[in-house]
Formats: C-alpha cells, structure tokens, sequence
C-alpha cells in the first residue's frame, strides 16, 4: 500500500518538476553581440546549404551587368542598438532576382514608354495616368494614379499576383519606375502600415 502512495506522489510531482525545468529557460535569450560570437566559433557546415540571393542575369535589353543589390534596408545594416530599422523592416519591399527581375525591368519599360508622351505634353491628370496604364493590359482594378504635387502624378501596378508590383512618378522633368516583389507579412503592392 505504501508502495502507491509514494508513485502516486511520484506522478504528480511530474509534471510540476518538467514545467520547472521548461520555465527555468524561458525568457533567456541572446543578444545579437553573443549571437555573433556564437556564429563566429560554430560555422555553419559546408554540407548544409543556406539560402542565398538567386544569382541575376543580363536581362534582355539591358546593357550592363546588374550590379550586386546592396543590403541597404536589412536587417544587420542598422546601427548597434537602433531597431528603427529591424521594426520598420515590414516596409522595406522585395528586390527581384533572376527571371522575375528582367520581367521587372520589362514592364517599368513598357510603364515609362506610355507615359513619356503625357509628360511631354505636360499632362499630369492622375486618370490620365491611369487611362494609359490600363490600355497596357493591366486590369483597372491592378492600377493606381494619385495628384503628386502641382505638376507630378504618383502610380503604383499590381503587374501580376506573384506579386509584380510597379511602382513611380512621371514629372516635368522624367518618368521614373521601378519593379519589385511585394512586402514582407503583406499580400499586394500596396506599402503596409502595420507589421507584426
């Protein structure tokens, strides 16, 4: 009888003793400095692959080689201690790599080409913008066209769902685009106002 007893005691103690061992760890965690040091004296092993940014190609028309993206805007860019950087990561939209990127430049040509002639003609008319954007192809619903100042025009294209998104400003002086790949945490081309 005593024998049941002492493993009924046992088996309640149990689960108070593995919640204690769990609770002990919780909430330890290591700063980026101690982080470094670790990574600095376990590398990663050669047979284990890490991801890496896709390698980017000549595009069809473009006449240089990219250039390497910068890594302005990542994570490990800000300054020690400043995590204006880390917690406004969310804004900080995807570059295009490899085939996506040259469907990018693709479309910011096709994108500045319809706007060239409404710049040179001065008419800087958002629904102006708009109209000839949709005549691209793009679905009403995908395009974007807001006043930017007195004599600017603002965009921004859903080009396809993966998300390619298009985004620029057509002015007195240029029409300017770029392309990119949506935003973290965030489906579509619009800029987030929240992260997580």
């Amino acid at each position: 009888m005593t024998m049941i007893s002492t493993t009924q005691a046992g088996r309640r103690l149990l689960p108070l003793a593995v919640f204690a061992v769990l609770a002990a760890g919780c909430g330890t965690q290591r700063s980026d400095d101690a982080g470094d040091a670790y990574r600095r004296t376990h590398p990663t092993p050669t047979g284990i692959s890490t991801p890496g940014t896709p390698a980017d190609f000549r595009c069809p028309g473009e006449s240089a080689a990219p250039a390497p993206s910068s890594s302005a805007g990542t994570r490990g860019s800000a300054a020690p201690g400043d995590h204006y950087a880390e917690n406004h990561g969310f804004r900080v939209p995807f570059p295009l790599h490899g085939r996506r990127r040259c469907d990018g430049l693709a479309a910011v040509g096709r994108v500045e080409a319809a706007l060239e002639p409404l710049r040179e003609r001065g008419d800087f008319a958002p629904e102006h913008a708009r109209g000839a954007l949709i005549r691209l192809g793009y679905s009403e619903g995908d395009v974007r066209s807001y006043q930017d100042g007195p004599t600017a025009v603002g965009f921004l294209i859903e080009a396809d769902p993966s998300p390619l998104c298009v985004e620029g400003t057509m002015d007195r002086d240029s029409t300017h685009a770029d392309a990119f790949g949506g935003y973290p945490d965030h489906t579509g081309c619009e800029t987030p106002s929240g992260g997580h």
